[in-house]
Parts: C-alpha cells; sequence; structure tokens
C-alpha cells in the first residue's frame, strides 16, 4: 500500500526532470560568446579628433583596420562583432559593430562615423542568369549516346592494341 505514493513521487520527479532539461540545455550547453574582429571601444574613439591625427595615430590607437576601402585607401573600416555557437544551429551574432574612418589624402583624420543596421543593404537582388560556353549544349541523346563508339584509345582496333589495353609492337 506504501507504493502508490513512492510511484507517485517518482513520476512527479520524472516530470520535473523532463520539463527542466529542454530550459536548462539551453543555457548549460552553450558556448561562451567570441569578439571577432577589431572592436574599436566608444573610448578609444572620443580620443580621436578629425583633422588633428593621422593614419599612424589611428592605427597606434586602435591597431590595424579590420578592412580598407577597395577603390579608395582612405576609408579604414573597423568591423567587430560578439557571435556565440548554439547546439543544433549556427553561429549567432549577437552584438556586430562597424566603425568607419574617413582620411584626406594627407592622411589626416576627417570623419569617424558608425555604421548601423539602417546603413546595411537588405535588397540585394541575384541575377539568374548564366554565362554561355561554347561546346556546353548537348542535346538529351547527345547525352544518353555520347560515348557510343568510343571504347578503345583513339581509333586503334583491337589488332592494334597490346596485352595492357595500348598500341602494340
Amino acid at each position: 500500500m506504501n507504493r502508490r505514493p513512492t510511484r507517485s513521487r517518482a513520476r512527479a520527479a520524472l516530470l520535473a526532470l523532463a520539463l527542466a532539461l529542454p530550459a536548462a540545455g539551453c543555457s548549460v550547453f552553450e558556448a561562451p560568446p567570441v569578439q571577432r574582429g577589431n572592436k574599436a571601444d566608444a573610448d578609444l574613439l572620443a580620443q580621436l579628433s578629425p583633422g588633428v591625427q593621422t593614419q599612424a595615430d589611428v592605427q597606434a590607437l586602435l591597431g590595424p583596420p579590420s578592412a580598407t576601402g577597395t577603390f579608395d585607401r582612405n576609408h579604414w573600416y573597423y568591423i567587430s562583432s560578439t557571435t556565440r555557437l548554439r547546439p543544433g544551429s549556427h553561429g549567432a551574432v549577437e552584438n556586430q559593430r562597424v566603425v568607419v574612418m574617413t582620411f584626406d589624402d594627407g592622411g589626416t583624420l576627417r570623419q569617424v562615423r558608425e555604421l548601423g543596421e539602417g546603413d546595411m543593404r537588405t535588397d540585394v537582388g541575384m541575377v539568374d542568369r548564366t554565362t554561355p560556353v561554347p561546346g556546353t549544349e548537348r542535346t538529351v541523346l547527345q547525352a544518353l549516346f555520347g560515348n557510343i563508339g568510343r571504347v578503345g584509345a583513339g581509333g586503334l582496333t583491337a589488332q592494334d592494341a597490346g596485352p595492357g589495353g595500348g598500341p602494340g609492337r
């Protein structure tokens, strides 16, 4: 008769464990955040004064830029993000920051600005065309029967072939 309360307690404990495990799995198995890129801290950015510092000064303070402009080397980009790997999914970007430094032709800092989500382009369209390559247009029959008649090495007959399939003596 004492077995009924013991069984109900065991069931309640198993039910509580089953409900708590998914919630605990979200934080227990989660990897720590990883800082990526060259982070330009707000404290360091406050030390920069446009018109005063040069490229060498900025590099000494913040380190080398993550990227420079493709067509204009006077634009430096400091790109950083904090990512976290979650089980069963791709890495999630939690915090992304892009700071743009603009320099004049003499190498003096002219502008410091931070890009936000409003500066991102989300309407990038994909082109659905392909470049035609001569000689690749094959019909279905050519694809199915294209190798018929190409058995052997370059038109040699069975009499010309030696023991290894190559030319005889």
